[in-house]
């Protein structure tokens, strides 16, 4: 549970000149002068102490010597903008460092889904600000609500500029503030955002995160990312191919689709989400994998058989991530979903029939406004009938700006009550213990903090930790990472698995294929 930089025409600031010295070449040396005074010993001058390159480009205000730390709130798809703008930023001299303390500059890129995610950004602000820190903010929050009084002075950079980078921070180091808002658009239509061949600096580099699409087609009453990510705009099938393409390339060995709405993808460009992952599929090597996004009900359900057929496919996760956010009908409908809770059971119970074993995770809202106490039991009777293996709980937080924000709300403590119990009843089953003695092929694609074993996922995005009895040639070319493995349950690890939001099965044995 997851409790889970050319144009730069912008107001500036201030303005600072460049200062040269100028010496005249034909000014004769002391050495040439002969002095009148032969009894005066000239006094000698203190030898300046030399500064190393480094201690020159500390204290320097030439953009492209200092170091940036970064920080990402929110969806893969933010995290994949994230990914976009250190890797513009290193290819034009930047460091990038881990190290907030030692960094010249924090840019810091946001999430509006939720208060508390937009709590740790505003607070982050503060403590750059107080550690005398440059600042450049991106992502959600400030697109959607530029003008808040905690954003006053900061430089900008929209959800659909992050080509433009580094033109931002190189106006920030100076003193300047620089905000690029606009949305990019080619011939009048709108465009899916930055151009996808950019540099990049994956966090994981065996995980290429795509995105898609942009926006949406919705206008759900409690969403406030659509301010700031707008109406659906889709990149074409040829480029999205091509960036999977160059990512194997360079070594990824998994790649996750993502948007706002992935089931919504191509309506804009007269195409769609099976025409594109069909090409996709086409890509993909021996031992990769691909990862589908959350896609909303009602766009899956125009394409339920060939989306059973594609994750059928080898090579693609049968997984799905589906929001339901209610079950009932009534809280849909003020949500404005544009589906009902029997076009979300249609989905499920299609998919669980055509692709066996397939992973369906879903998002509950608790508490949103005008939510009684028979809609809340709806949603308990729907996650006890499906046992949903991952589910997103979250707590409703009126954003600004929303329709949500001016109904009658849901007592706090109510909410927090909804919330607990939901989670209690999500804690309370368990979905792999089927699994235990089961062998599996899995793909590992990180180690665990603390090195003690290894993250992998099965065909069904199932997590398992494994422990390897030998890990010699482990990385194979191209991010290979294929193992079978014998899966086993350990309960300690799953009850600390759950704390976080998610139950994972323990493998415990090891044979490299």
């Amino acid at each position: 549970m997851y409790f889970q930089r050319g144009d730069m025409l912008s107001s500036c600031d201030s303005l600072i000149e460049d200062i040269e010295d100028m010496v005249s070449s034909n000014d004769p040396t002391p050495h040439e002068r002969q002095s009148a005074r032969k009894s005066i010993i000239p006094k000698s001058r203190k030898k300046k102490e030399l500064l190393s390159n480094e201690e020159l480009q500390a204290d320097s205000l030439i953009p492209g010597t200092q170091k940036i730390w970064m920080k990402t709130w929110g969806c893969s798809h933010n995290n994949s903008d994230g990914e976009y703008m250190a890797g513009q930023l290193a290819a034009s001299g930047y460091k990038m460092t881990d190290d907030p303390t030692e960094a010249d500059l924090w840019l810091l890129n946001s999430c509006t889904v939720k208060n508390p995610a937009e709590d740790h950004f505003r607070n982050s602000i503060k403590k750059a600000q107080e550690q005398q820190k440059k600042v450049v903010v991106a992502g959600c929050v400030p697109q959607a609500q530029p003008r808040m009084d905690y954003l006053k002075g900061l430089s900008i950079i929209g959800v659909q500029q992050i080509d433009r980078v580094v033109e931002v921070v190189d106006e920030a180091v100076k003193g300047h503030s620089v905000r690029l808002l606009g949305q990019k658009k080619d011939a009048g239509r709108r465009l899916g955002g930055a151009r996808l061949d950019l540099p990049k600096i994956r966090k994981n580099p065996l995980i290429e995160i795509i995105s898609i699409n942009t926006g949406c087609l919705n206008a759900c009453t409690y969403c406030k990312t659509k301010h700031a990510r707008g109406d659906l705009a889709s990149y074409p099938i040829e480029e999205l191919v091509e960036r999977a393409r160059q990512s194997f390339q360079e070594g990824v060995c998994e790649i996750w689709l993502t948007s706002e709405d992935t089931g919504a993808y191509g309506r804009d460009i007269g195409t769609d989400l099976p025409a594109l992952l069909w090409r996709l599929v086409e890509e993909i090597p021996e031992g990769a994998m691909l990862r589908l996004g959350m896609t909303n009900p009602p766009y899956i359900l125009e394409h339920l058989e060939e989306m059973a057929k594609i994750l059928n496919h080898p090579r693609v996760y049968a997984f799905l991530h589906v929001p339901v956010q209610s079950a009932s009908d009534s809280v849909l409908m003020d949500m404005k979903r544009e589906y009902c809770i029997d076009d979300f059971k249609r989905v499920v119970d299609f998919l669980k029939e055509r692709v066996p074993g397939v992973t369906i995770a879903t998002d509950i809202i608790c508490g949103f406004p005008g939510e009684t106490e028979e809609d809340f039991q709806a949603t308990i009777d729907l996650v006890k009938a499906y046992r949903f293996p991952s589910l997103f709980i979250n707590q409703f937080y009126p954003r600004p700006g929303t329709p949500a924000a001016k109904m009658e709300q849901v007592p706090a403590h109510v909410k927090k009550q909804r919330t607990k119990e939901l989670s209690q009843l999500f804690h309370s089953y368990s979905p792999y213990d089927h699994k235990v003695g089961e062998r599996q092929h899995v793909l590992v694609t990180e180690e665990s903090f603390d090195s003690q074993y290894y993250v992998a996922h099965n065909k069904y995005y199932e997590q398992v930790r494994c422990l390897f009895l030998s890990h010699s040639c482990f990385y194979g070319p191209h991010g290979r990472h294929i193992c079978s493995v014998l899966t086993q349950v350990s309960m300690a690890v799953v009850e600390k698995a759950r704390e976080k939001g998610m139950k994972g099965a323990w493998a415990t044995a090891v044979q490299l294929d």
